[in-house]
């Protein structure tokens, strides 16, 4: 009977395990996972779970019984220590599983603030696991002096709970201004207001020099010369594509593990999928970090190695909740040139279209769902309208899509 394995027990693993099934494989399957939880959602640890306002259960992907009932063996807290892919062997640590069919999905691994700086001392933490949440929790207290080390998604997330919560929030960004890696000035502009109103002290332009403390973190010194007394601090400067078994394994590594428009590691009995695969898009490989991306790239490597041969072409949309916004993102605006800025029929409600010359690459929309959904349905149907037809607030939306 054949067996296939998948290798990390996130959002690309259970969903392909699951779609193995119900693809109406009956071999055997087995989701093997390092930590000790079942597959749970991510985006929520830096936002409602955080909050509060989630509980545990309604974390879990699937209930645990799913994968009883559908006869997939979940192995947790299983830590791989090598693959061989001549064998076709896994190695845990008192343990050797056989494969026929291999899945990674390791997701990817948060950059960790140096030690020789202050990292490792007591009170730094990153947004990535259920763990690192149920850590930093308890010192989410009112009145409490919170540093976040990052302007991205994740710091930006972090800081609006912990501002919303009534911390005190100092949030630092080396680059220019925040969001600078992916979104464009009008998208930063946005939200360094919204925090702005919030109370958080945005400082962009500006990095960690290096942290304070004995044992545990007690103040920051940054590279404007300025320090700052702080009580804890959260990182958000970036993740990695987790790819050590992988490179382990002499696969080919190309921006996280490099897979064909099949899903197809360099051995052809090995695929990837999620946060740790880079895919084909547009002359170069890509690693799309999100939720949509994670459940539509493991739902096509399940039917590929049943033998499917479907090709996989990505429609990118990714989401964040911030305070009463919603951003809702569509597209990859990579290359573009020129950002036309919309506002939504609701008040507070804006969205901005990225062009590259005349064509329409993405949408960040901000509370403005219409927005959101056009655009992205503009961008899969690969309509362009003109910039200035975007621009002009009188345009029904709706009537750019009619053929």
């Amino acid at each position: 009977m054949a067996h296939i394995v998948a290798i990390g027990a996130g959002q690309a693993g259970s969903s392909l395990v699951a779609k193995l099934r119900n693809s109406g494989f009956d071999g055997k399957v087995t989701l093997i996972g390092a930590e000790p939880h079942p597959p749970y959602q991510r985006p929520p640890l830096s936002k409602k779970y955080l909050l509060g306002d989630m509980p545990l259960d309604r974390l879990y992907l699937r209930p645990e019984k799913f994968y009883r009932e559908n006869d997939i063996t979940l192995r947790l807290d299983q830590p791989i220590t090598k693959i061989d892919p001549n064998t076709r062997c896994i190695f845990l640590d008192n343990e050797v599983i056989s494969y026929d069919e291999l899945a990674l999905t390791t997701g990817s691994v948060p950059r960790l603030l140096p030690a020789s700086i202050g990292g490792a001392l007591d009170g730094v933490h990153v947004v990535r696991s259920l763990s690192d949440v149920d850590a930093m929790a308890p010192r989410f207290d009112a009145k409490a002096r919170i540093l976040i080390v990052g302007g991205g998604y994740i710091g930006l997330e972090a800081a609006a709970v912990a501002a919303t919560k009534g911390l005190e929030v100092t949030l630092v960004e080396m680059a220019d201004r925040i969001l600078q890696r992916v979104a464009a000035p009008q998208t930063s502009d946005f939200f360094r207001n919204l925090h702005q109103l919030h109370g958080v002290d945005i400082r962009e332009g500006v990095g960690l020099e290096r942290l304070f403390g004995t044992d545990a973190v007690t103040g920051a010194a940054l590279t404007d010369g300025s320090e700052l007394a702080v009580d804890f601090v959260i990182a958000g400067v970036g993740v990695t594509p987790a790819t050590d078994l992988a490179e382990q394994a002499g696969l080919e590594i190309d921006n996280g593990i490099k897979t064909n428009v099949l899903g197809q590691s360099s051995d052809p009995h090995i695929w990837a999928a999620g946060d740790c695969a880079s895919l084909p898009y547009r002359g170069r490989q890509i690693r799309l970090e999100s939720v949509q991306n994670a459940i539509d790239q493991a739902e096509i490597v399940a039917k590929n190695m049943l033998g499917g041969n479907r090709p996989y072409h990505p429609m990118p949309w990714f989401w964040s909740d911030q305070y009463d916004v919603k951003l809702q993102i569509a597209g990859l605006n990579s290359g573009y040139d020129r950002v036309v800025t919309r506002p939504g029929e609701k008040d507070g409600a804006v969205s901005f279209w990225y062009y590259n010359k005349t064509s329409l690459l993405a949408v960040d929309a901000a509370n403005d769902p219409r927005a959101y959904m056009i655009g992205k349905r503009l961008i899969e149907a690969k309509k362009s309208p003109a910039p200035q037809v975007i621009e002009d607030s009188k345009t029904d939306l709706k009537a750019l899509l009619k053929p």
